[in-house]
């Protein structure tokens, strides 16, 4: 590190004072709190959740705060924490066809048990700026909520009449239902049971797994997707104490689901269906759970024989390189010291040109 340059401590010191004051900004505007990151930037909330792979709104605004809005840094910290913790249990699975739904649609069904939510979202937008936010101070404009049912409406999942008539795949549970596979406490061994996939997707960078999912959009993967359907809201966590028995409800977190059908021709053995891919993310993330369903199907291509060209295709190719702290982490490392290293290439640099710049020994 750079400690070991005369004077680094001094300098380092100082380079976090500088670090503090760039943070705060200039002393006549307030400083940003907390609590305002996690009441009115919850998008970015949620993504430094699903990526840190901690469910905990609060920190993971603090987190942005003290990354300076830097997404990336943020997950770093907030993992960092996450780190520290104890493990304490394990939930129930969650229902999420129970979700309290706050947005629900599909693109396949015009009508749907339970109708579409379209909720907040910019898909309705014009995406023009809005130059009102610039007026600080004023009072928002407030329309009249709807009246909400004192019980909201079930909406089971949108491809379940699908799956009544065999018309897509049945989503099993493994033979014996085994534990899942942690890649939090156990270091990924290729190839990955889907279980795992799904786990570093869950936690990839988002515009990695973007990527790869509008590569195999253009092209780069036998796939033809739908939006079957996307949902968000919060879900109860339960789990059953050893000295009960029985499971109780904890709390709930927020989540947002995706399942996209695909088409699949069929097999021997299996009859032409449709396919699922499939994303669950923590918070509000649309576009990730999406892209995390088209890279799962994409994924899942020997299970179906299908040819493995592309590159969404390749396991490790695309899990491995979809962790944003590993690879920010080794991207950065080229900035601490390599003064030995590079001394002895450019000794060697050196060599080599003089040595083909003497001419060689006359023959006789």
């Amino acid at each position: 590190m750079y400690v070991a340059v005369k004077g680094g401590e001094a300098a380092i010191a100082a380079s976090l004072r500088l670090l503090d004051e760039q943070r705060r900004g200039p002393a006549e505007i307030r400083e940003l709190e907390v609590a305002q990151l996690q009441a009115q930037m919850g998008l970015a909330v949620s993504r430094v959740m699903g990526e840190g792979s901690l469910f905990d709104p609060e920190l993971a605004a603090l987190a942005l705060k003290q990354a300076q809005g830097d997404a990336l840094e943020a997950v770093f910290l907030l993992r960092a924490y996450r780190s520290t913790l104890p493990r304490l249990g394990y939930t129930e699975p969650l229902d999420t066809a129970a979700m309290r739904c706050e947005r629900r649609i599909s693109s396949v069904f015009k009508d749907l048990p339970g109708g579409q939510l379209l909720g907040a979202s910019f898909d309705y937008s014009q995406r023009l700026l809005e130059f009102g936010l610039l007026q600080t101070g004023a009072p928002a404009e407030i329309l009249p909520a709807p009246a909400e049912p004192t019980q909201p409406e079930p909406m089971p999942h949108a491809l379940l009449a699908l799956g009544e008539a065999g018309l897509i795949e049945q989503e099993q549970p493994p033979e014996g239902d085994p534990e899942p596979f942690d890649i939090t406490r156990d270091p990924p061994l290729y190839p990955l049971s889907r279980a795992a996939r799904l786990q570093m997707l869950a936690r990839g960078d988002e515009g990695w797994v973007l990527g790869l999912a509008y590569s195999t959009q253009r092209g780069y993967a036998n796939t033809h997707p739908f939006a079957g359907e996307i949902r968000h809201g919060h879900a109860t966590v339960s789990l059953v104490p050893d000295e009960l028995g029985f499971p109780i409800e904890i709390g709930e977190v927020a989540l947002t689901e995706c399942q996209m059908v695909n088409q699949f021709v069929g097999s021997d053995g299996q009859p032409p269906q449709f396919t699922r891919g499939y994303g669950l993310v923590l918070g509000h993330a649309e576009r990730k759970a999406m892209a995390m369903s088209l890279v799962d199907r994409a994924l899942r291509a020997d299970e179906f024989s299908e040819p493995l060209t592309s590159p969404a295709q390749q396991q490790e190719f695309a899990l491995a390189h979809s962790d944003n702290v590993e690879a920010s982490g080794f991207v950065q490392h080229l900035k601490l010291p390599h003064y030995v290293t590079f001394e002895s290439e450019l000794q060697m640099l050196r060599a080599i040109r003089a040595d083909r710049a003497t001419p060689p020994e006359t023959q006789p």
